[in-house]
């Protein structure tokens, strides 16, 4: 592997994990009142497109941080609904 698939896995790694905090802090919290249900939305249709990209590209880096986020983003909306007050 060269360095520039290195580079593609840790932009990969790095973009996936931005949503844990948040999601960790919603479940610990169930306060989902500062979450824009719009923002996520768009986060979860964005993920939808890269993973369709990806996987046409078969680009590994691509597809498997898009589908940690679509999944995290699930979570929210999720959380957005299940813990609406």
């Amino acid at each position: 592997m060269n360095w520039i698939n290195w580079v593609g896995h840790a932009g990969a790694f790095l973009s996936s994990i931005t949503f844990i905090p948040q999601v960790y802090k919603v479940w610990q919290t169930k306060s989902v009142g500062d979450l824009s249900l719009a923002m996520m939305l768009i986060v979860f249709s964005s993920t939808i497109v890269w993973l369709v990209y990806g996987a046409y590209l078969d680009l590994w880096p691509v597809i498997i941080c898009n589908g940690i986020i679509c999944v995290l983003s699930a979570l929210l909306i999720y959380f957005k609904f299940a813990y609406k007050k």
